[in-house]
């Protein structure tokens, strides 16, 4: 098993967070200590192994936050899919499914979030 260095991890995940693009309107509280760690830890070193493409992994993150009904973190990750490419009909048809599986409440929560934050993205270009 190898072990890489923090200082790599850390690299790694911030190559990750600027694909998904969503941090810079975070707005979040959280101290710069607890940021590194997640970056290091979440995004270096779970986001990065082999076996899924950033795609996948953004997707499956999203299911679980509509399913537990994490709105803040939606948010973020509603953000990061678009930036990764994500249509908006592809992330609401993901909502609908979950719909079923997680929910009613869970998937008209999530389709507002997404609502909000595709309407911030759009006014963001102009």
């Amino acid at each position: 098993m190898s072990f890489e260095s923090d200082e790599k991890k850390l690299k790694k995940g911030m190559e990750v967070v600027e694909k998904l693009n969503f941090l810079s309107k975070a707005g979040s509280a959280i101290s710069d200590d607890f940021r590194a760690h997640t970056i290091e830890n979440l995004f270096g070193t779970v986001w990065t192994r082999p076996g899924l493409e950033i795609e996948e992994r953004s997707m499956i993150t999203l299911a679980s936050l509509i399913a537990l009904n994490r709105e803040n973190e939606l948010k973020l990750h509603f953000r990061g899919a678009r930036n990764l490419g994500f249509t908006k009909e592809k992330l609401e048809e993901i909502i609908f499914h979950l719909a079923h599986y997680a929910g009613w409440p869970n998937a008209v929560s999530s389709s507002n979030v997404l609502a909000e934050v595709w309407q911030e993205m759009d006014e963001e270009k102009d």
